[in-house]
């Protein structure tokens, strides 16, 4: 995987945590990075726009509320978060994480001890529900009756 690939991959990462279970892996590191808020967490509304059939024609499905955050660590790096909901504490989090997972040395760590929990955990819960829903699924099939 190159780079853009590992830092969309902890993005999603970090989008898709509860910030419960962000907050319960990040706090035994005991980390503090100064940082500068550029963009203080915002929270702003998103269209959501999906296809009949996932070929047809767009067509807007809903609105979305998105919390933002822009930050910069001190040593220059930034960090960016788009997380869904209101919680501007949880997009500021994430920000400063993604900050921190491009600051060498700090890589290594954070993955091992943040975004690989946070996706075995999120992977558990779609498997989860792949099984709730395989559980009540339903086959239907028609009869023809005659020719």
């Amino acid at each position: 995987m190159d780079a853009l690939e590992n830092r969309q991959r902890w993005m999603s990462v970090l989008a898709h945590s509860q910030p419960s279970e962000l907050l319960e892996h990040w706090k035994p590191l005991n980390l503090s990075p100064t940082f500068e808020r550029l963009r203080p967490a915002e929270t702003g509304l998103t269209q959501l726009q999906a296809r009949m059939g996932g070929t047809g024609k767009r067509f807007v499905m809903g609105d979305m509320t998105v919390t933002r955050a822009v930050i910069q660590l001190a040593s220059g790096v930034y960090g960016y978060s788009y997380v869904r909901g209101r919680d501007k504490a949880h997009a500021e989090l994430c920000a400063v994480i993604d900050a921190l997972l491009q600051v060498s040395g700090m890589e290594e760590l954070l993955h091992k001890r943040v975004i690989a929990p946070l996706a075995a955990s999120q992977q558990a819960r779609r498997e989860q529900r792949a099984r709730e829903i395989a559980s009540s699924r339903v086959d239907f099939f028609t009869l023809v009756r005659g020719e």
